[in-house]
């Protein structure tokens, strides 16, 4: 009798599982950023370095492309930063902002795209400013780092520098990805 009812609840259990619904709700693809042509943690080449101060290189943005924007995304942002720079304390070394939504990528070397906003770099002036870790340094790590947010695009104003733009997006951030760029002389 005990086996003839325990085969009775295994198959109203089994019948109980057939009839469930079992649609699994598909995670959004996460945000994700890249730098073409370099793998992340990749090292750049001297293209990219500054141009200025013996740096040796051409002042060139890298290429950087996103995908999976989350819904309600209005604008985008790019940083590159630095944190071995300066001894450890960090240097920033792109802030652009402003970024149309309709955009997810910018190739290297590319002119800021229309519309986007310039902020302040390490030298105190606008536009990108490229590495240039001392010599003999290990190579340094930068931070290519996208952001989604929920601004329009003329939402902010011009030349704020990092910190600024940190404050200012503070609440605003939809999402966010980077890569890790290195680059030593």
């Amino acid at each position: 009798m005990k086996t003839l009812l325990y085969y009775a609840r295994l198959a109203a259990l089994a019948g109980a599982c057939l009839s469930t619904d079992f649609t699994h709700a598909v995670a959004a693809e996460p945000f994700e950023v890249t730098s073409p042509g370099t793998a992340d943690g990749g090292t750049i080449d001297s293209s990219h370095a500054a141009s200025a101060n013996n740096c040796g290189g051409g002042n060139q943005s890298p290429a950087v492309q996103w995908r999976n924007g989350p819904s309600g995304t209005r604008s985008f942002a790019v940083t590159l930063f630095d944190p071995d720079g300066a001894k450890g304390l960090g240097v920033i070394h792109w802030v652009l902002y402003g970024i149309p939504a309709s955009m997810n990528a910018m190739a290297h070397g590319a002119p800021a795209p229309s519309g986007s906003v310039s902020g302040i770099n390490r030298t105190g002036q606008p536009g990108y400013y490229g590495p240039c870790p001392p010599v003999g340094d290990v190579p340094h790590h930068y931070v290519l780092q996208v952001y989604a947010l929920d601004l329009a695009p003329d939402a902010l104003p011009a030349n704020l520098n990092h910190d600024a733009f940190l404050a200012a997006v503070t609440n605003h951030v939809l999402a966010a990805s980077s890569t890790v760029l290195r680059y030593g002389r």
